[in-house]
């Protein structure tokens, strides 16, 4: 974004209609702190993303270029009067947000559901929304449109027909249709990435778990699998998806299952046996990589690659979210050495925040944590969660560096370390121009 444009607050009436408020500029916040966008921190709202409204919220815009803080609890008389409402953005994938919406959180009455919550305003100049975001991957696999329900129904239930003994097809099934999992789809669509869910349990109690909630407030959007694949179903399953798929790729770990790290006895015989009827595609795990061990046991079965879920790389706010049970975070931070030792691509999926893992000593032990493990990619992922819950849960105070400043010292610091979005296939592990292609344009 050029610094001339003019971005106005976005706000929305009782009703849910949104508009742009022409007395207040667009605002943010890192953290718990409201302030103005700064160049490079907004692109125009990508295709695919949504607006929805933050309910009981009111939204805050800021006041001139002096970027002073104001609150929008009622509207003028001329805009219906009525109370004001905060909007988000739901950023399409691919793109991670660099500032929260900027709202009075304090004055909801309700602990907000599972969405990564992004500020957005609308631009004067070019009549169109804008969102507080940057471009981490390439990859357009993902976008909505390639996504056509009206498609996809027939070619379940031909797949049901042909394996109707198959649990694991059953529940995919459900997560295609239900639960409209892009992942699952592909598996119908027969081409690039394919789930294998595969582990009803968990050794963490994540504060942001999306199939498994301990409370009403925020219920999980997914239900989790009910039980352990036999080798012989993930087989069936994944095997012709390697054979036939185009970019094949077969992973496990997923939203609707616990860790598939608890399951790895079962994973590995299965990743032997896909390995000796075909040599073909890419076989992925997804974890919070508790076990050390179960990852070398993995690799030497023949995975290709490993991401590792973590909020964090600090101890306190590692442990304040992910909730581990009978694991730390250093045998986290083992299992990707070891991994790496064995020759797996290493990714960590970082569920990130702006106020948190853009703080100055998030962004150096990182970097550490990177350099120390041989970390090939950081996958930018936003964390869905009520933004003031998640604060409160971090004891977070401050002001971070910047999303995007913190991306630019991580990568002038190690050049050969990638950003993205999704995982990849084998023959994409080190595209051409990787260690330059840093930023990526919108």
């Amino acid at each position: 974004m050029k610094s001339n444009k003019t971005i106005l607050a976005v706000v929305a009436d009782a009703n849910g209609e949104v508009f742009e408020y022409p007395d207040l500029l667009m605002a943010g916040m890192n953290g718990g702190n409201t302030r103005l966008p700064r160049p490079g921190e907004l692109v125009p709202l990508p295709a695919g993303s949504r607006l929805f409204t933050i309910p009981g919220t009111p939204p805050v815009g800021c006041e001139g270029r002096n970027g002073r803080a104001v609150t929008l609890r009622k509207l003028p008389r001329h805009y219906g009067g009525g109370k004001a409402q905060a909007v988000s953005a739901f950023l399409t994938p691919g793109y991670t947000r660099t500032l929260l919406p900027a709202a009075a959180y304090g004055d909801k009455q309700v602990q907000l559901p599972l969405w990564s919550y992004t500020a957005v305003g609308w631009c004067v100049e070019e009549q169109r929304f804008y969102a507080a975001a940057v471009r981490v991957d390439r990859n357009t696999q993902w976008e909505p449109e390639h996504f056509d329900d009206r498609k996809l129904d027939p070619l379940v239930q031909k797949m049901l027909r042909a394996h109707p003994e198959n649990r694991l097809l059953e529940q995919l099934a459900r997560c295609a249709l239900d639960y409209h999992c892009f992942a699952a789809k592909n598996l119908f669509f027969r081409r690039w990435e394919a789930p294998l869910p595969t582990s009803p349990v968990c050794n963490a109690r994540c504060l942001g778990c999306i199939s498994l909630q301990e409370a009403d407030c925020c219920p999980s959007s997914q239900e989790r699998i009910t039980f352990v694949p036999t080798v012989e179903e993930l087989c069936q399953i994944a095997v012709p998806h390697l054979e036939q798929a185009e970019n094949a790729i077969v992973s496990f770990g997923q939203g609707c299952e616990g860790d598939p790290i608890l399951q790895a006895d079962t994973i590995c015989e299965a990743v032997r046996e896909m390995r000796r009827r075909t040599a073909r595609g890419t076989i992925h795990f997804n974890s919070n990589a508790s076990d050390p061990d179960a990852v070398e046991r993995l690799a030497e079965a023949g995975i290709d690659s490993i991401r590792v879920s973590m909020n964090s790389v600090q101890e306190h706010f590692y442990t304040a979210y992910h909730r581990p049970c009978g694991y730390s975070l250093a045998q986290v931070c083992e299992s990707l050495r070891r991994a790496k030792s064995h020759g797996l691509f290493t990714m960590i999926n970082y569920l990130v925040f702006p106020g948190l893992n853009d703080l100055s000593e998030e962004v150096a032990a990182l970097g550490d944590l990177v350099e120390d493990a041989g970390v090939d990619l950081i996958q930018m992922r936003n964390l869905s969660i009520d933004p003031d819950f998640y604060c409160r849960a971090m004891g977070l105070a401050g002001e971070g560096l910047g999303m995007v400043e913190m991306l630019r010292l991580l990568k002038q610091r190690i050049p050969r370390l990638q950003y993205g979005y999704f995982n990849r296939t084998r023959e994409q592990f080190f595209p051409e121009g990787y260690e330059t292609d840093w930023p990526l344009p919108a």
